[in-house]
């Protein structure tokens, strides 16, 4: 796409077609040298446009709340892919779809195209409030309380374009279990809910900063319940204290589980009840009829047919079908190799399951689709459909389904080839290890790189990509992780790390780590447990020997999927935003705050209103110290360093911290909120004029990093 060719948009939303106005705009500018390229890096992340390891092209992400799709969508999808990617849809570890190989010029086409079909890629990337996950049975599971689907998507729409979370200091992943099995993972996301009922009334247990990557820490319990029409305020105010006090220079240590551990969990606490003057609704209801549409629900009368496969059949009976809550239909799970789906194969899937389900698909985290509203005499039907779209695999979250991230195939931060491991690991299984097929004692999760979106660290056997020096060479690498995961009671585990490995020894470490299982468990004994019992020295024993590079061959400086020796190329990740040195473009920044401001409080969002203008003030103190070279590295740094290098220049304001904070304590009403933004703006206003009388000083210094 020409993005001087601007597509007819008079069609969409106010909201959605601003968005793709503004994409065009920018990408326009960013083109012909009117913007920085760091900084409108920063704004296309949180587009859903990220930079892909090779050259000139991208990674488009979707952001679907808790992976619902419906067959008319996936074949928008599938079109999208095809005309303007490689044709390929990938399902991602946090029900996203992913699409590669993206020109920049044709997003905003893109994005169009997602909005006509009822998606958005706003916020999917960045540093924003992500995708909100859930249970990919929420709604069916026969352990469930209620469905928590209407509350994830109350949660995703309040939190899309809210000005609270457009510029943190890191992402926030919030997560929905349909039951205390955790089969969302709560216990290591930013925020976690699992419903909860007490004498009648709706409610979650709440659990909060959680995380995996290189320092993984399990979830503290803010709430045992919480009422539900709290959960949203809650999580307002505490990415409210999240926004203000995180890191932001530490891009490794910016994450809310860091904010709590260093604060301490009472204090974090304390500073949430503190903001709860500020947040305009103190209470939010959710309407519990935003549940996905089922479409029509096909009837228990199709005829008999022999499976294609009977064996096949039998095995995804026992591994791949569920009963449903709703008594006579079944929830089907689809195992989708790696997440790869290409075009036209999605197409003809939309078709199967539009004759044998509901319109109410779910992706899930083990990459994977999960089907609804089955009758029983679809299934052989079925599974005949989905076998011949080699999508008929038995073993969906057992074993032989193998999580793993697209690592060197397109991610920059990939270390090793965690795709190719995955397949190698797969075959393993089913020509070793044939009964494992059909258990889920042990599940394996592989990631390039450290930063666990293959989530290894929540897998009872997981791998992370790295490397070995051996002599004047570098070999491919993973580091072993043992003991992750959820257990069958909802005990959430972190995996502890035990050795480097070349990686083209891990399918021997694989086969050691199973073989002592089967000799050396206890009869019944959980996977976790039994590692907790061994103990991490007990791993490093037994794979010692697999570590040692001494005799490393030829082959094993070749990744998988290569015939050359490996060479380490780490680009920089987008993950967590990017810098700017323009102090003048960070207090044009300050002025659009405003703008944006005033367009809140005529829109009737007072407390909207409000925070566009605290972050007008802290943008523009923020400007000001970068100036005379003060470090930045959160909001409350800048209110307490302000006052010390600028107070004098500022007579009129005699507590800049309190000045600012008046919006804590004080309803948003718009009476208060008319005032409040007049106060930001003759600030702001001085600001610039404070800068203007700084001759030309240069200073190199992070923009995003408050």
């Amino acid at each position: 796409m020409n993005t001087t060719e601007a597509p007819a948009l008079d069609h969409l939303d106010p909201a959605n077609r601003a968005d793709i106005e503004e994409l065009s705009a920018r990408i326009y500018a960013y083109q012909r040298g009117r913007e920085d390229e760091d900084r409108f890096k920063h704004y296309r992340l949180t587009r859903g446009v990220y930079g892909q390891r090779q050259m000139g092209v991208h990674m488009f992400r979707t952001k679907i709340p808790f992976g619902h799709v419906t067959p008319k969508q996936l074949v928008a999808l599938a079109d999208i892919s095809e005309k303007y990617t490689n044709g390929r849809l990938h399902i991602t570890t946090r029900q996203n779809v992913q699409m590669h190989y993206v020109k920049l010029n044709d997003s905003p086409a893109i994005w169009r195209e997602l909005v006509e079909a009822g998606m958005t890629a706003r916020e999917a990337c960045g540093n924003t409030v992500r995708n909100l996950t859930a249970s990919p049975l929420a709604g069916v599971d026969p352990e469930e309380l209620f469905d928590v689907s209407p509350y994830v998507y109350a949660s995703f729409d309040y939190f899309l374009r809210n000005p609270i979370c457009q510029e943190m200091g890191r992402k926030i992943k919030p997560a929905f279990s349909s039951s205390d099995r955790d089969s969302a993972f709560t216990y290591f996301h930013d925020f976690g809910f699992i419903p909860r009922l007490r004498d009648g009334q709706k409610g979650f247990k709440v659990v909060i900063g959680g995380g995996l990557g290189a320092v993984s820490m399990v979830a503290h319990t803010a709430f045992e319940f919480l009422p539900a029409d709290q959960i949203i305020p809650f999580m307002e105010a505490s990415i409210r204290v999240f926004d203000r006090y995180g890191e932001r220079e530490k891009r490794m240590k910016a994450r809310m589980k860091f904010l709590i551990k260093d604060l301490g969990f009472d204090r974090f606490m304390e500073l949430v009840h503190e903001e709860w003057p500020a947040i305009a609704h103190k209470e939010y209801a959710i309407d519990e009829s935003l549940v996905p549409q089922l479409g029509e629900v096909p009837q228990d009368t199709f005829p008999p047919v022999e499976p294609v496969q009977p064996a096949v059949y039998a095995e995804w009976l026992k591994t791949n079908v569920l009963a449903q809550k709703q008594e006579g239909y079944h929830a089907v799970a689809v195992r989708v190799p790696l997440g790869n789906l290409e075009a036209e194969q999605a197409r003809l899937l939309a078709d199967v399951i539009r004759r044998y389900a509901s319109d109410d698909i779910r992706l899930s985290v083990q990459q994977g689709l999960v089907l609804r509203y089955v009758p029983p005499t679809a299934l052989p039907h079925l599974f005949n459909g989905l076998y011949a779209l080699d999508l008929g695999l038995p073993g969906y979250d057992t074993t032989a389904d193998i999580t793993a991230c697209p690592g060197t195939d397109t991610c920059a931060l990939g270390v090793t080839n965690s795709t190719g491991l995955a397949q190698v690991l797969e075959q393993l299984v089913r020509d070793e290890f044939p009964e494992m097929v059909t258990e889920d004692d042990i599940r394996i999760k592989i990631s390039g790189c450290m930063n666990a979106c293959g989530q290894h660290m929540a897998a009872n056997i997981g791998f992370h990509g790295s490397s070995i020096r051996v002599g004047d060479r570098i070999a491919p690498a993973m580091q072993v992780v043992v003991g992750g995961g959820i257990a069958p009671d909802g005990r959430g585990f972190i995996a502890q790390k035990v050795i480097k490995v070349p990686t083209r020894r891990i399918p021997e470490v694989v086969r050691v780590l199973f073989n002592d299982y089967r000799d050396n468990a206890h009869e019944g004994e959980y996977y976790n447990d039994y590692a907790e019992r061994q103990g991490k020295r007990y791993f490093y024993g037994l794979l010692k020997s697999l570590g040692d590079t001494a005799d490393i061959a030829d082959e094993e400086f070749y990744d998988w999927g290569q015939d050359e020796d490996y060479k380490q190329e780490i680009g920089v990740g987008e993950c967590a935003g990017v810098s700017l040195d323009v102090i003048g473009a960070i207090l044009n920044d300050s002025s659009n705050k405003l703008v944006a401001a005033d367009r809140s409080l005529q829109g009737d969002a007072p407390a909207d209103a409000g925070y566009h203008a605290y972050s007008a003030m802290i943008t523009a103190a923020k400007a000001l110290l970068l100036s005379e070279d003060v470090k930045c590295n959160t909001h409350i740094g800048i209110l307490n360093d302000f006052p010390e290098h600028f107070g004098d220049r500022f007579p009129e304001i005699d507590d800049f911290k309190g000045y600012v904070l008046r919006i804590k304590h004080t309803e948003p009403d718009p009476e208060f909120v008319s005032g409040y933004i007049a106060d930001a703006r003759a600030f702001v206003t001085k600001a610039i004029t404070t800068r203007e009388r700084q001759l030309d000083k240069q200073v190199v210094s992070e923009y995003y990093k408050a």
